[in-house]
Order: structure tokens, then C-alpha cells, then sequence
């Protein structure tokens, strides 16, 4: 039996970026349960994907309810659905198996990794002040994608003199302003930028020196997007919505890196179950921001720990 919930989670603060802002994280919780066992996995649907809460819950209500998941992989679309029951199925084999799902994945034991924390959009001086509350951090993740972002840069690197710095313009810039900005961001010691340019007009790409990482998140959804990033990006933005689960990310993972492409694990705003499949996907990444749950202003039961060391690997009463 598959099940869906719809949940909303309060954010702590009001989170901003180029697009529009919102005060929960609404989500949507899978649950499979087969021979009294179940397992659980989380989505964010994505209204930039054309994803609503109704058509990801009419995607999964469609599946045969004993679906395998290797039959899921053909039988939805790289997306939040696909996503929610693919990790949730994830859960149930490693439950069924008395295992943790990195055994049954063949990798690694994971271990903690620091993850950004990120900035939502505001003015320059309310940027400045969230920069300094949190100047402690070791990497700070700025959301950008407006004309006045200079002046925002300037005040999160007054507020955060020490941190390490990259950038989301979630496709809010055009190629000239880029250029004009990018000298400006390795001034201010900013280390990556994430999507420039809008995905359909990123050829741009191309032409224009790229003298720091530019790394493709709404142009990069799983392997497939892979052969039209080359000698436009330097990394990836993986995440679980858009690659659809555990199964995708951890191939696109493998091609990506095979591409020569620099690897980050990204998430959209969800609870801990959201970022517990992915903390598996950041093991060893250039890049890792899973920082959801430190924006929420409650969580799961057994949420992932944070600390100085990073993001931890989930508890078995989450998932995995």
C-alpha cells in the first residue's frame, strides 16, 4: 500500500528568494507499507517544474501499489514524486533487510558533512545583520537574482568577514550582468556561483569567462541533462526532486564526476526526512547544502543532528 500526507512544516523565518517567499515548507510524505513494515520518504513539489501538491499526489496514486524500484524508474518522470516513493522504498528494503540503506546501496559508511547555511533575499542591511548572527558558520549560501545584488554582497562579506561564500542567483541574471559582477564575486572571495542564467538561455555560457565555478541547478534534473551542460558549467546542483530520488542522484552523481563536472548536493525547503537520502548522495562532494531542517521552525521526530562537524547521517527512526 502506498499512502500520502500532505504536511507543512513552520519556517523559523520568513524565507526570500528571486522568485517569492513563503513561511512553511509545505511537503508532501509517502509511506509503503508491505508485510507490516513501512517505509518513508518525503517530496517538495515545485511550482518552476509545474509540480502542485495535486499533480505530484495524482502522479503517485497511479502507481501499482506493489511497484519495484526499478520498475519506478521508467514508470514516472525524474521529479518530486518519483522522489518521495523511491526513497520511501529505499526505507522499506533496508527496514525488511534489518540494514541500513548505504549496505544495500554498496557505499561507504557516511559520515558528517558541513553544509551551507543560506541568506534568504532581503536588503542589504537585513542581509547584513542575518550574515553577522551567523558569521560562525563556515559556509554561508547567499540567494541573489536581482539588479541590486551588489550591495547585498558587499554587506553579507561585512557581516561575515571570516566565512566562506557562494552564491544562487536562481536564474535572475543575464549574461551581461554576470560579467559585470563576476570580478566583483572573486573580489569578495565568493567561491562558486550557482545558475547564473535562466536554463533555456544559458548558451551564453559559453562565450563569456567563467573566472569562478558556475554550477547548473535548474539546467541539471539526472543524467539525461548531463550532455548539454558541457562548456557551459563547471558543476551540478543535485537534488532529489529534480532527479528523482535516491536511485538517480547517486547514478547522476557517478556520470557527473565521470564528465569531469564538480558535484554539490542541494535540497529544496523540506524537513529532515527530505535531507536524510541526500546526506548519502554528499558523502565526499565539493559542495554540500542540506541545510532545511536549520531553517525550519520545527521538525521530525529523531531529526538529523548538526553540529560543527556538519550534517550527520540519519538516525534508523528516520530513515534509512
Amino acid at each position: 500500500m502506498i499512502g500520502i500526507e500532505r504536511e507543512s512544516f513552520r519556517l523559523a523565518e520568513v524565507f526570500t528568494i528571486s522568485r517569492g517567499s513563503r513561511t512553511e515548507a509545505q511537503v508532501l510524505t509517502v509511506t509503503v507499507t508491505r508485510g507490516g513494515v513501512r517505509g518513508q520518504g518525503e517530496c517538495v513539489p515545485y511550482a518552476r517544474y509545474g509540480e502542485t501538491l495535486d499533480t505530484v499526489a495524482a502522479q503517485i496514486e497511479g502507481l501499482a501499489p506493489g511497484i519495484t524500484r526499478e520498475a519506478l524508474q521508467t514508470a514516472l518522470p525524474a521529479g518530486a514524486a518519483r522522489n518521495a516513493v523511491d526513497c520511501a522504498l529505499w526505507d522499506l528494503e533496508a527496514k525488511q533487510a534489518g540494514r541500513r540503506v548505504w549496505d544495500l546501496a554498496g557505499l561507504a559508511v557516511p559520515g558528517p558533512e558541513i553544509t551551507a547555511y543560506t541568506l534568504s533575499l532581503d536588503t542589504p542591511e537585513r542581509m547584513r545583520a542575518q550574515a553577522a548572527k551567523h558569521a560562525q558558520r563556515p559556509l554561508l549560501k547567499i540567494k541573489l537574482g536581482t539588479p541590486d545584488d551588489m550591495a547585498r554582497l558587499e554587506a553579507v562579506r561585512a557581516g561575515a568577514p571570516a566565512a566562506r561564500i557562494i552564491v544562487d542567483a536562481n536564474e535572475g541574471w543575464s549574461a551581461e550582468i554576470y560579467a559585470e559582477l563576476a570580478p566583483h564575486l572573486l573580489r569578495l572571495g565568493v567561491e562558486m556561483v550557482e545558475q547564473p542564467l535562466p536554463a533555456g538561455e544559458d548558451e551564453a555560457l559559453r562565450e563569456i569567462a567563467r573566472p569562478l565555478p558556475v554550477c547548473a541547478d535548474e539546467s541539471c534534473h539526472d543524467r539525461g541533462s548531463l550532455s548539454g551542460l558541457k562548456g557551459k558549467y563547471d558543476m551540478v546542483n543535485i537534488k532529489l526532486d529534480k532527479t528523482g530520488g535516491l536511485t538517480e542522484a547517486l547514478a547522476l552523481r557517478d556520470a557527473a564526476r565521470a564528465e569531469g563536472h564538480a558535484v554539490m548536493v542541494g535540497c529544496m525547503v523540506g524537513s529532515s526526512l527530505a535531507m536524510a537520502p541526500a546526506v548519502l548522495v554528499a558523502q565526499g562532494v565539493a559542495v554540500t547544502d542540506l541545510d532545511g531542517p536549520l531553517l525550519l521552525a520545527e521538525d521530525r521526530k529523531s531529526p538529523l543532528r548538526f553540529d560543527a562537524r556538519g550534517v550527520h547521517p540519519p538516525d534508523p527512526a528516520l530513515w534509512g
